[in-house]
């Protein structure tokens, strides 16, 4: 039963990875968009979740830079949103 869950948090990890990609490449999201790089972070969060039951070093490695990857994506596209929209007083 504990490896049916591991692997259904898998599954919805590589989903979101994979299906942020194909968006990307049917021009759906852009790869600046907040959207794509959460997608990205959540997807490779599930997929080093899943790791942690199923480990797998060369996996592990490439997630630690995808997360790391997404959360650059991250702050550039907020950071972005607040040069659009600053805050007023």
């Amino acid at each position: 039963m504990l490896d049916l869950l591991f692997d259904f948090i898998g599954m919805t990890g590589t989903t979101l990875v994979v299906g942020a990609f194909f968006l990307l490449q049917l021009e759906k999201i852009a790869s600046k968009d907040l959207s794509y790089n959460l997608m990205n972070l959540a997807g490779a969060i599930l997929l080093m979740i899943s790791l942690c039951y199923n480990f797998n070093l060369a996996s592990f490695v490439i997630e630690i830079f995808w997360i790391g990857a997404s959360l650059v994506g991250l702050a550039k596209s907020l950071k972005r949103d607040d040069d659009v929209n600053p805050m007023t007083d």
